[in-house]
């Protein structure tokens, strides 16, 4: 009798968290809603962020929306930091957190990440940027006008080099071409609502 109500338990067990796991991938799958009052910022509009974050440099900017407790974020750090290990001599980098956890700070997430790019605590360039979801890419040209907004890639893990859309922004950025066409899955936020992770 005991042999039976074990192995239903077990499969019992498995089945949950079979369902979990499920659930949590389905929900990343879908898109972010979009925010009630969200004002969309389009493409070639100029974003004076010079108040919030100032290049050393006269180059582009790009911008990672990040939130530590985003498992999008997570799984997109490492990504993020092999672009801006690659691009870091023609493009100035940042990292813009957020989160309502007011216990993360630069040199803790710098730290526990291994970020060497300045790391900003200013949640109004979501907005000023048209951002509603982590994590998400911005990529400003030299004087400051919005080339790219989207994803960073297809794939939750960052490994489809077809779909590579932040890397196929800075590279077209950078040879001076005319701005590339992305379909849906670069353009439509996925991932994390603002300020917290929650669909």
């Amino acid at each position: 009798m005991k042999k039976p109500i074990s192995i239903a338990i077990l499969l019992l067990t498995f089945t949950c968290i079979c369902i979990l796991f499920w659930y949590s991938e389905w929900q990343y799958s879908l898109p972010t809603p979009v925010p009630v009052k969200y004002h969309a910022v389009s493409i070639k509009e100029r974003i004076d962020i010079t108040a919030k974050f100032n290049p050393a440099k006269n180059e582009p900017v790009f911008l990672h929306f990040f939130n530590p407790d985003c498992p999008c974020s997570r799984f997109n750090i490492s990504h993020f930091k092999t672009l801006a290990a690659a691009y870091a001599d023609k493009i100035s980098f940042a990292i813009v957190v957020i989160t309502k956890d007011k216990t993360y700070t630069e040199a803790g997430l710098k730290k526990k990440y291994g970020i060497t790019v300045p790391v900003l605590f200013d949640t109004s360039l979501a907005a000023i940027c048209g951002v509603y979801s982590t994590p998400q890419a911005v990529l400003l040209t030299a004087d400051q006008a919005l080339y790219y907004r989207g994803n960073y890639n297809r794939s939750r893990y960052c490994t489809d080099k077809k779909s590579n859309y932040a890397q196929i922004a800075i590279d077209a950025l950078l040879a001076s071409n005319k701005e590339p066409v992305f379909n849906q899955y670069a353009l439509t936020a996925y991932g994390c609502s603002l300020p917290v992770c929650k669909k």
